[in-house]
């Protein structure tokens, strides 16, 4: 058995009990102290769901309404909490529905272990009723998966499964069981998992490596941070904010780095990328040190590799060895845990100020402010803007709630003018960019952190691929707020049409249903904003509910998120209009 090569803590069950596969499935999650878990019923996967019916007092199981939300609802518990995320689904179908939620953690570093039913093991491989090979088919967005035919396996494989999810740079994992391995009978012990001998998911710091680094970053004058998740996945947000205060480094943030420095933070520059802001894009080619911090310069963050930050050194902070030197090659690596190696530097680096280079940032601030963001938080324009939208949930929710956004201009929109206080607050679909991801996420963020207000910020072509996911929401009551950003359109595709395929606008128009009377369908609080005037009571009075609620705003058509890097062009060759 593949698992004889790990490591496993002292044995935690005293007495060994025996139980039935699928009661081992359970104890397991008990184990690692899994609460909530989502997930959808069916044949291959009854056995579980038999013996979780015994447990719902000490698991709070979750009924979702398409597999694909279990998977995005768990990622957005995982993501707020820190902890694994947990998916159930049953065979074939089921199974497969996970993908794109699996696809989505894989890419955006996300804990989660998924398990699903199969077929008993005698029909593997006969195209059994609701057989698929689900092992085959996830292996490559999965950062390790396993299928299960013997009861005794269990225990020890959802052990190393739950150690692979989480540690190092974490991921999704799936546990495929087959049917008869539900059924049969172990004696039940459980030792959680502590080390694999071919899996080294920590680096060991080279303090060498960081001293040349710092030796650097002392004798740059012209330093520019770009952080990534990698920052929040680690733990180190205190000690990035200390790095930068201390070396008075200006520090720029992509789409899942986002929240690990407060907004107003007087060195927090702005978010790098596509749609990113005008400063930090520009001077990226013309910083002399650039430090990137637990990010993997993904080609939305760089541009034209081309003509990427050449003029710079380039310092690379990172966990996963495979991401140094892939996309751009990294003069100083430093791998290792973030938080042990941003705790090395900061002993190391030189207080400074770089109050010169820092006002270059201000000044171009004022150009993008004049150009771009004064005319999206204009109250005098004739149409709602999606600036102005959250504009009013900064002001009720004073920056301390969650934002879970989908994927779109309305995204970008959250992104860019949202204020956040509080770490582990942005929860969106970075690398995949899932369409349909932050309705069930809002319900798994909300789950995992009941006493801060969760707002889901969708726009009407992503709102309608997880729509079901009202159900859910009906049948938990779990408070979320959904802001539907309605400009009937597909409104990111529209604006590629427009910009660079001649304005035909293919496929992109959305009919759409009657948004409100869904929602109260659902039994859930509705309003809809047509007018300017109407926006800041109804937000303030979808901020005080203490129930969930749906506020539909009608906003400008064919609105455009700017700034703008066309595809293929450098990060400098940025459009404000």
């Amino acid at each position: 058995m593949q698992v004889k090569t790990a490591s496993f803590e002292k044995e935690s069950t005293k007495n060994t009990l025996t139980v039935s596969g699928a009661e081992a499935v359970i104890k397991c999650l008990l184990e690692e102290g899994v609460e909530t878990i989502y997930g959808y019923p069916g044949g291959a996967i009854m056995p579980v769901y038999d013996e979780l019916y015994k447990y719902q007092n000490e698991i709070h199981h979750v009924l979702t309404r398409h597999e694909q939300g279990a998977t995005h609802a768990a990622q957005g518990y995982a993501r707020v909490s820190g902890k694994v995320g947990v998916a159930v689904a049953t065979s074939g179908p089921g199974a497969t529905n996970l993908v794109t939620g699996i696809a989505d953690a894989q890419i955006d570093s996300t804990p989660m272990v998924c398990i699903t039913g199969q077929v008993g093991s005698h029909l593997l491989g006969s195209d059994a009723f609701q057989e698929t090979d689900i092992v085959g088919i996830s292996t490559p967005v999965t950062k390790w998966n396993y299928q299960i035919t013997k009861a005794e396996e269990i225990p020890e494989v959802i052990a190393k499964a739950f150690y692979i999810a989480k540690s190092g740079r974490p991921g999704p994992v799936l546990i495929d069981i087959t049917k008869d391995a539900q059924f049969a009978s172990l004696e039940f012990s459980y030792k959680k998992c502590s080390g694999i001998r071919s899996y080294k998911p920590v680096p060991e710091l080279n303090l060498l490596e960081v001293e040349r680094a710092a030796d650097v970053i002392n004798n740059a004058k012209k330093p520019l941070i770009v952080w990534g998740q990698g920052v929040i996945l680690g733990g180190a947000e205190e000690l990035l904010k200390q790095v930068v205060e201390k070396a008075g480094i200006p520090a720029a943030w992509t789409i899942l780095g986002l929240s690990a420095l407060p907004t107003d933070h007087p060195l927090n520059v702005g978010m790098v990328g596509m749609h990113g802001n005008y400063a930090p894009n520009m001077l990226t080619n013309e910083c002399d040190v650039l430090i990137a911090i637990g990010m993997r310069f993904d080609d939305r963050v760089t541009g034209n590799l081309e003509k990427y930050a050449k003029q710079a050194k380039v310092i690379h902070f990172e966990i996963d060895p495979a991401e140094i030197n892939k996309n751009v090659t990294a003069d100083y690596p430093v791998l290792g845990d973030v938080k042990e190696s941003l705790k090395a530097l900061l002993e190391l680096i030189e207080p400074n100020s770089h109050k010169v280079w820092h006002q270059k940032f201000k000044d171009m601030y004022k150009t993008e402010f004049e150009k771009v963001i004064k005319g999206n938080l204009d109250v005098n324009k004739k149409d709602l803007g999606m600036a102005e939208v959250i504009q009013q949930i900064n002001k009720q929710s004073g920056g301390d709630a969650i934002i879970v956004s989908d994927v779109g201009q309305h995204q970008m929109a959250a992104c860019r003018y949202t204020n956040f206080n509080k770490t582990r607050s942005n929860v969106t679909s970075g690398g995949l960019g899932t369409m349909g991801f932050a309705l069930p996420a809002a319900i798994g963020a909300k789950m995992a952190k009941p006493e801060r207000d969760v707002v889901a910020v969708i726009g009407d072509g992503g709102y309608q691929m997880t729509i079901q996911e009202l159900g859910t929401i009906f049948q938990t009551k779990v408070p979320v707020k959904i802001v539907l950003l309605n400009n009937g359109f597909l409104g990111m595709v529209r604006q590629w049409q427009q910009l660079f395929f001649d304005k035909r606008y293919a496929s992109t128009t959305m009919v759409n249903p009657d948004f409100i009377t869904i929602a109260k369908g659902y039994h859930i609080e509705a309003k809809q904003v047509t007018e300017r005037s109407q926006l800041a009571d109804a937000v303030k009075e979808m901020m005080d509910s203490d129930d969930a609620y749906f506020l539909e705003v009608k906003v400008e058509q064919e609105e455009n998120v700017f700034p703008m890097i066309p595809t293929g062009a450098a990060v400098s060759d940025i459009l404000l209009e």
